[in-house]
């Protein structure tokens, strides 16, 4: 049986005609310093982008939550 990679919540706002809508999606801890931007690595990294579309045209931001979030 294969271990599950450790994952860092990752929040996204994105933006429809005027209203705003956050999501929260979960990503490979160890790929995150593999990229210089987080954009890069949502946009980039196929175990990310196997099992997420990201729609860049409505993405306002993007970012790592902390323990506290």
């Amino acid at each position: 049986m294969s271990e599950r990679p450790l994952t860092v919540p990752v929040r996204l706002l994105f933006a429809d005609d005027g209203t705003f809508h956050a999501e929260t999606v979960h990503v490979p801890l160890d790929k995150l310093g593999e990229y210089d931007r987080l954009l890069d690595l949502l946009r980039e990294e196929p175990s990310v982008t196997r099992q997420l579309y990201l729609d860049l045209k409505r993405l306002v931001s993007a970012a790592v939550l902390g323990e506290e979030e």
